[in-house]
Protein backbone atom coordinates (compact mmCIF):
# COMPACT_ATOMS: atom_id res chain seq x y z
CA UNK A 1 0.00 0.00 0.00
CA UNK A 2 1.49 3.32 -1.02
CA UNK A 3 -0.04 5.33 1.85
CA UNK A 4 2.29 4.53 4.73
CA UNK A 5 4.94 2.19 3.45
CA UNK A 6 7.49 5.03 3.40
CA UNK A 7 7.21 5.83 7.14
CA UNK A 8 10.01 3.51 8.24
CA UNK A 9 12.06 4.52 5.21
CA UNK A 10 11.57 8.16 6.23
CA UNK A 11 12.95 7.50 9.71
CA UNK A 12 15.89 5.54 8.31
CA UNK A 13 16.70 8.25 5.78
CA UNK A 14 16.56 10.89 8.50
CA UNK A 15 19.12 8.89 10.45
CA UNK A 16 21.44 8.84 7.46
CA UNK A 17 20.93 12.52 6.62
CA UNK A 18 21.15 13.75 10.19
CA UNK A 19 23.81 11.46 11.61
CA UNK A 20 26.14 11.23 8.63
CA UNK A 21 25.26 14.45 6.79
CA UNK A 22 27.21 17.64 7.17
CA UNK A 23 24.38 20.16 6.96
CA UNK A 24 24.21 20.58 10.73
CA UNK A 25 27.00 21.34 13.15
CA UNK A 26 30.18 19.47 12.28
CA UNK A 27 32.42 21.37 14.60
CA UNK A 28 32.00 19.29 17.75
CA UNK A 29 28.87 20.77 19.28
CA UNK A 30 27.75 24.01 20.80
CA UNK A 31 31.07 25.39 22.09
CA UNK A 32 32.10 26.70 18.68
CA UNK A 33 28.69 26.98 16.97
CA UNK A 34 28.80 30.73 16.47
CA UNK A 35 25.63 32.72 15.79
CA UNK A 36 22.60 30.61 14.89
CA UNK A 37 19.53 31.55 12.86
CA UNK A 38 15.94 31.31 14.06
CA UNK A 39 14.28 30.35 17.31
CA UNK A 40 15.60 27.59 19.56
CA UNK A 41 13.75 24.30 19.02
CA UNK A 42 15.75 22.21 21.46
CA UNK A 43 18.53 22.75 23.98
CA UNK A 44 21.01 19.87 24.08
CA UNK A 45 23.42 20.23 27.01
CA UNK A 46 25.43 23.34 26.11
CA UNK A 47 24.32 23.24 22.47
CA UNK A 48 21.08 24.08 20.72
CA UNK A 49 19.03 23.26 17.61
CA UNK A 50 17.20 26.14 15.97
CA UNK A 51 14.47 26.57 13.37
CA UNK A 52 17.28 27.57 10.97
CA UNK A 53 19.02 24.22 11.57
CA UNK A 54 15.71 22.41 11.07
CA UNK A 55 14.96 24.22 7.80
CA UNK A 56 18.41 23.38 6.42
CA UNK A 57 17.92 19.73 7.36
CA UNK A 58 14.53 19.70 5.67
CA UNK A 59 15.98 21.28 2.54
CA UNK A 60 18.49 18.44 2.24
CA UNK A 61 15.92 15.66 2.50
CA UNK A 62 15.12 13.75 -0.71
CA UNK A 63 12.06 15.28 -2.45
CA UNK A 64 9.91 12.19 -1.97
CA UNK A 65 10.34 12.41 1.83
CA UNK A 66 9.84 16.15 2.37
CA UNK A 67 6.06 15.79 2.58
CA UNK A 68 6.43 13.35 5.47
CA UNK A 69 8.26 16.00 7.47
CA UNK A 70 5.10 18.12 7.19
CA UNK A 71 3.30 15.76 9.56
CA UNK A 72 3.52 16.25 13.35
CA UNK A 73 5.03 12.76 13.74
CA UNK A 74 7.52 13.39 10.93
CA UNK A 75 8.71 16.67 12.46
CA UNK A 76 9.09 14.98 15.84
CA UNK A 77 11.18 12.15 14.34
CA UNK A 78 13.34 14.62 12.44
CA UNK A 79 14.04 16.76 15.51
CA UNK A 80 14.76 13.68 17.63
CA UNK A 81 17.35 12.49 15.10
CA UNK A 82 18.97 15.94 15.06
CA UNK A 83 19.17 15.81 18.88
CA UNK A 84 20.92 12.42 18.69
CA UNK A 85 23.39 13.84 16.18
CA UNK A 86 24.17 16.79 18.45
CA UNK A 87 24.78 14.42 21.38
CA UNK A 88 27.13 12.31 19.25
CA UNK A 89 29.03 15.41 18.13
CA UNK A 90 29.40 16.61 21.70
CA UNK A 91 30.62 13.23 22.90
CA UNK A 92 33.01 12.93 19.95
CA UNK A 93 34.49 16.32 20.89
CA UNK A 94 35.00 15.16 24.48
CA UNK A 95 36.73 12.00 23.19
CA UNK A 96 38.96 14.05 20.90
CA UNK A 97 37.51 12.43 17.77
CA UNK A 98 36.45 15.69 16.10
CA UNK A 99 39.96 16.57 14.93
CA UNK A 100 42.96 14.88 13.35
CA UNK A 101 44.44 14.08 9.92
CA UNK A 102 41.77 11.51 9.01
CA UNK A 103 38.90 13.93 9.74
CA UNK A 104 40.61 16.74 7.81
CA UNK A 105 41.27 14.46 4.84
CA UNK A 106 37.63 13.36 4.72
CA UNK A 107 36.42 16.95 5.03
CA UNK A 108 38.61 17.93 2.07
CA UNK A 109 37.21 15.02 0.04
CA UNK A 110 33.68 16.01 1.00
CA UNK A 111 34.33 19.63 0.06
CA UNK A 112 35.51 18.56 -3.39
CA UNK A 113 32.43 16.39 -3.91
CA UNK A 114 30.09 19.21 -2.83
CA UNK A 115 31.77 21.68 -5.20
CA UNK A 116 31.53 19.22 -8.11
CA UNK A 117 27.90 18.43 -7.20
CA UNK A 118 27.03 22.14 -7.04
CA UNK A 119 28.72 22.84 -10.39
CA UNK A 120 27.00 19.94 -12.16
CA UNK A 121 23.60 20.64 -10.57
CA UNK A 122 23.66 24.24 -11.79
CA UNK A 123 24.85 23.33 -15.30
CA UNK A 124 22.59 20.32 -15.78
CA UNK A 125 19.46 22.04 -14.41
CA UNK A 126 19.92 24.99 -16.76
CA UNK A 127 20.60 22.94 -19.88
CA UNK A 128 18.40 19.86 -19.43
CA UNK A 129 14.98 21.46 -19.76
CA UNK A 130 12.25 19.19 -21.14
CA UNK A 131 9.87 21.09 -23.42
CA UNK A 132 6.14 20.44 -23.90
CA UNK A 133 6.98 19.49 -27.47
CA UNK A 134 9.38 16.78 -26.25
CA UNK A 135 6.74 15.44 -23.86
CA UNK A 136 3.93 15.45 -26.44
CA UNK A 137 6.13 13.60 -28.91
CA UNK A 138 6.93 10.96 -26.29
CA UNK A 139 3.22 10.68 -25.41
CA UNK A 140 2.14 10.15 -29.03
CA UNK A 141 4.85 7.54 -29.60
CA UNK A 142 4.12 5.64 -26.37
CA UNK A 143 0.36 5.88 -25.85
CA UNK A 144 0.13 2.18 -25.05
CA UNK A 145 2.22 2.84 -21.91
CA UNK A 146 -0.49 5.12 -20.53
CA UNK A 147 -3.37 2.66 -20.65
CA UNK A 148 -5.01 1.96 -17.31
CA UNK A 149 -7.93 -0.01 -15.95
CA UNK A 150 -10.81 1.52 -14.05
CA UNK A 151 -9.46 3.87 -11.39
CA UNK A 152 -10.66 5.89 -8.43
CA UNK A 153 -9.27 8.95 -6.71
CA UNK A 154 -9.46 9.25 -2.95
CA UNK A 155 -8.27 11.20 0.05
CA UNK A 156 -7.96 9.91 3.59
CA UNK A 157 -7.26 10.88 7.17
CA UNK A 158 -5.16 8.33 9.05
CA UNK A 159 -4.90 8.30 12.84
CA UNK A 160 -3.44 5.81 15.31
CA UNK A 161 -6.43 5.16 17.59
CA UNK A 162 -10.15 4.56 17.13
CA UNK A 163 -10.92 7.34 19.62
CA UNK A 164 -9.02 9.86 17.46
CA UNK A 165 -10.87 8.60 14.38
CA UNK A 166 -14.25 9.03 16.10
CA UNK A 167 -13.34 12.60 17.12
CA UNK A 168 -12.31 13.48 13.54
CA UNK A 169 -15.44 11.86 12.09
CA UNK A 170 -17.60 13.87 14.50
CA UNK A 171 -15.90 17.08 13.33
CA UNK A 172 -16.55 16.12 9.69
CA UNK A 173 -20.24 15.50 10.42
CA UNK A 174 -20.37 18.89 12.14
CA UNK A 175 -19.25 20.62 8.95
CA UNK A 176 -15.46 20.41 9.25
CA UNK A 177 -13.55 20.56 5.96
CA UNK A 178 -11.95 17.21 5.08
CA UNK A 179 -8.73 18.72 3.66
CA UNK A 180 -8.18 20.94 6.72
CA UNK A 181 -8.74 18.07 9.16
CA UNK A 182 -6.38 15.84 7.14
CA UNK A 183 -3.62 18.45 7.40
CA UNK A 184 -4.22 18.83 11.12
CA UNK A 185 -4.69 15.22 12.28
CA UNK A 186 -3.50 12.71 9.67
CA UNK A 187 -0.19 10.99 10.40
CA UNK A 188 0.29 10.00 6.75
CA UNK A 189 2.57 11.86 4.32
CA UNK A 190 -0.51 12.72 2.23
CA UNK A 191 -1.65 15.07 5.01
CA UNK A 192 0.40 17.87 3.44
CA UNK A 193 -1.90 17.63 0.41
CA UNK A 194 -5.10 17.48 2.40
CA UNK A 195 -5.04 13.68 2.41
CA UNK A 196 -5.05 13.38 -1.38
CA UNK A 197 -3.77 9.96 -2.54
CA UNK A 198 -4.20 10.58 -6.27
CA UNK A 199 -5.57 8.01 -8.71
CA UNK A 200 -5.19 4.27 -8.17
CA UNK A 201 -6.64 1.01 -9.43
CA UNK A 202 -7.53 -2.33 -7.89
CA UNK A 203 -4.68 -4.01 -6.04
CA UNK A 204 -2.87 -0.75 -5.20
CA UNK A 205 -4.12 -0.47 -1.63
CA UNK A 206 -4.51 -2.85 1.30
CA UNK A 207 -7.76 -4.89 1.04
CA UNK A 208 -9.70 -3.18 3.86
CA UNK A 209 -8.96 0.29 2.51
CA UNK A 210 -9.66 -0.68 -1.10
CA UNK A 211 -12.97 -2.40 -0.32
CA UNK A 212 -14.24 0.64 1.59
CA UNK A 213 -13.06 3.13 -1.05
CA UNK A 214 -14.61 1.21 -3.97
CA UNK A 215 -17.96 1.05 -2.17
CA UNK A 216 -18.22 4.86 -1.92
CA UNK A 217 -19.97 7.23 -4.30
CA UNK A 218 -18.09 10.27 -5.57
CA UNK A 219 -17.95 12.94 -2.83
CA UNK A 220 -19.01 10.47 -0.12
CA UNK A 221 -17.07 10.00 3.13
CA UNK A 222 -16.64 6.56 4.69
CA UNK A 223 -17.15 5.42 8.25
CA UNK A 224 -14.00 4.45 10.22
CA UNK A 225 -11.92 1.81 8.40
CA UNK A 226 -9.35 -0.22 10.33
CA UNK A 227 -6.17 -1.53 8.66
CA UNK A 228 -2.70 -2.60 9.77
CA UNK A 229 -1.66 1.06 9.47
CA UNK A 230 -4.26 2.49 11.84
CA UNK A 231 -7.75 3.97 11.44
CA UNK A 232 -8.78 5.64 8.18
CA UNK A 233 -11.58 7.97 7.17
CA UNK A 234 -11.82 7.93 3.37
CA UNK A 235 -13.33 10.40 0.92
CA UNK A 236 -13.90 9.37 -2.71
CA UNK A 237 -13.08 12.33 -4.95
CA UNK A 238 -13.23 10.83 -8.45
CA UNK A 239 -13.91 7.82 -10.69
CA UNK A 240 -12.82 7.14 -14.26
CA UNK A 241 -13.26 4.25 -16.69
CA UNK A 242 -10.47 2.20 -18.24
CA UNK A 243 -8.61 3.82 -21.15
CA UNK A 244 -5.62 5.95 -22.15
CA UNK A 245 -4.87 8.64 -19.61
CA UNK A 246 -4.90 12.20 -21.02
CA UNK A 247 -1.60 13.99 -21.74
CA UNK A 248 -2.05 16.70 -19.07
CA UNK A 249 -2.43 14.06 -16.41
CA UNK A 250 0.76 12.18 -17.32
CA UNK A 251 3.00 15.17 -18.11
CA UNK A 252 5.07 14.86 -14.95
CA UNK A 253 5.41 11.11 -15.44
CA UNK A 254 6.68 11.68 -19.00
CA UNK A 255 9.06 14.38 -17.79
CA UNK A 256 10.48 11.91 -15.27
CA UNK A 257 10.97 9.33 -18.04
CA UNK A 258 12.73 11.75 -20.41
CA UNK A 259 14.82 13.69 -17.87
CA UNK A 260 17.53 11.06 -17.09
CA UNK A 261 18.44 10.72 -20.79
CA UNK A 262 18.42 14.49 -21.21
CA UNK A 263 20.66 14.94 -18.17
CA UNK A 264 23.06 12.26 -19.39
CA UNK A 265 23.37 14.05 -22.74
CA UNK A 266 24.09 17.36 -20.98
CA UNK A 267 26.64 15.70 -18.69
CA UNK A 268 28.42 14.17 -21.68
CA UNK A 269 28.45 17.57 -23.39
CA UNK A 270 29.97 19.19 -20.28
CA UNK A 271 32.69 16.51 -20.12
CA UNK A 272 33.52 16.94 -23.82
CA UNK A 273 33.71 20.73 -23.52
CA UNK A 274 35.96 20.61 -20.44
CA UNK A 275 38.33 18.12 -22.05
CA UNK A 276 38.47 20.09 -25.30
CA UNK A 277 40.37 23.00 -23.71
CA UNK A 278 42.40 20.98 -21.20
CA UNK A 279 45.84 19.40 -21.46
CA UNK A 280 45.55 15.87 -20.12
CA UNK A 281 48.26 13.20 -20.04
CA UNK A 282 47.40 9.74 -18.76
CA UNK A 283 50.33 7.71 -17.41
CA UNK A 284 49.19 4.22 -18.37
CA UNK A 285 52.15 2.48 -16.71
CA UNK A 286 51.42 4.21 -13.38
CA UNK A 287 47.69 3.53 -13.73
CA UNK A 288 48.35 -0.17 -14.21
CA UNK A 289 50.54 -0.27 -11.11
CA UNK A 290 47.95 1.04 -8.64
CA UNK A 291 45.07 -0.81 -6.98
CA UNK A 292 42.87 -3.58 -8.35
CA UNK A 293 43.91 -6.43 -10.58
CA UNK A 294 46.77 -5.92 -12.98
CA UNK A 295 45.86 -6.03 -16.66
CA UNK A 296 46.71 -9.39 -18.18
CA UNK A 297 48.29 -9.66 -21.65
CA UNK A 298 45.79 -9.95 -24.47
CA UNK A 299 45.25 -13.37 -26.04
CA UNK A 300 47.10 -12.27 -29.20
CA UNK A 301 50.15 -11.24 -27.15
CA UNK A 302 50.52 -14.59 -25.39
CA UNK A 303 53.07 -17.05 -26.80
CA UNK A 304 51.59 -20.29 -28.09
CA UNK A 305 52.19 -23.26 -25.85
CA UNK A 306 54.83 -25.47 -27.41
CA UNK A 307 54.06 -29.17 -27.87
CA UNK A 308 56.20 -31.38 -25.61
CA UNK A 309 59.29 -32.71 -27.37
CA UNK A 310 59.57 -36.50 -27.71
CA UNK A 311 61.93 -38.09 -25.23
CA UNK A 312 65.42 -38.93 -26.58
CA UNK A 313 65.97 -42.67 -27.28
CA UNK A 314 67.88 -44.48 -24.56
CA UNK A 315 71.47 -45.43 -25.31
CA UNK A 316 72.16 -49.12 -25.34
Amino acid sequence: MKIITTTKLFAATLCVVALVGCQGSTNGGAKSEGKKEGKVLAEVNSGSITTGDFDRELKNLPEYLKAMADTPQGRKEMLDTMVIRELILQQAAKDGLDKGPEIEEKLQDLRKRLIVESFLKKKVEVESKVSDEDMKKFYEQNKDKFKSGEQIKASHILVKTEKEAKDVLAQLKSGGKFEDLAKKFSVDSSSAKGGDLGWFGKGSMVPAFEKAALALKEGQISDIVKSDFGFHIIKLTGKRPAGIRPFEEVKEQIKGAIMPTKQQEVFQKIKDELKKTAKITIKEDVLNSVGGKKEEPKADDKKPVEAPKPAAPEKK
